[in-house]
């Protein structure tokens, strides 16, 4: 796969990004609009940051590091494929009570089906997968490394103010 490739399926990432984004920002204000509250804003900016980050690193590291298309960017390639397939599912899964942000309804019903059934967090699941898996389709390591620490810190807060929001639900 050559870097220009490799380039277009970041960019193709950044427009799933785009298009989760409205997903979540029109089921937002559904939730905000029923009484929603919105729990952990402090960290949010942080993950903005480190997504976008993701994707630009990832580019920069291929091109200015010239790291080569290897026989495993075809793996790395399937669960970044498998990661989309697993975040759909759980916006689908969740409806309107998707958001990027942690935003809960009061007396709504938590979620027990799709994904969920399996493991209480599979959207993480997939945010961890892609952003090892993604750089990795082109020897991208530093970035993956890097993404995978720091991705690791900032969801333990996540995940710390999800659990307390979802502490309110059904």
């Amino acid at each position: 796969m050559s870097e220009v490739w490799f380039t277009a399926l970041v960019l193709a990432v950044g427009l799933e990004r785009v298009a989760e984004l409205i997903v979540s920002s029109r089921n937002a204000a559904w939730s905000l609009a029923r009484g929603g509250v919105e729990s952990g804003r402090g960290h949010y900016p942080f993950m903005v940051v480190l997504h976008t980050g993701l994707l630009v690193a990832a580019v920069a590291e291929v091109w200015l590091l010239d790291r080569p298309f290897r026989w495993w960017g075809w793996v790395a390639l399937v669960v970044v494929l498998l990661a989309q397939l697993l975040r759909w599912w759980c916006i689908s899964t969740l409806g309107r009570q998707w958001t990027t942000r942690v935003v809960v309804v009061p007396g709504a019903r938590r979620v027990g089906s799709g994904p969920y059934r399996f493991v209480a967090h599979p959207n993480y699941v997939a945010v961890v997968a892609e952003g090892a898996a993604l750089p990795l389709v082109h020897s991208a390591w530093m970035t993956a490394l890097a993404f995978t620490v720091l991705n690791a810190v900032l969801l333990r807060t996540r995940l710390a103010a999800e659990r307390a929001a979802l502490r309110e639900l059904v």
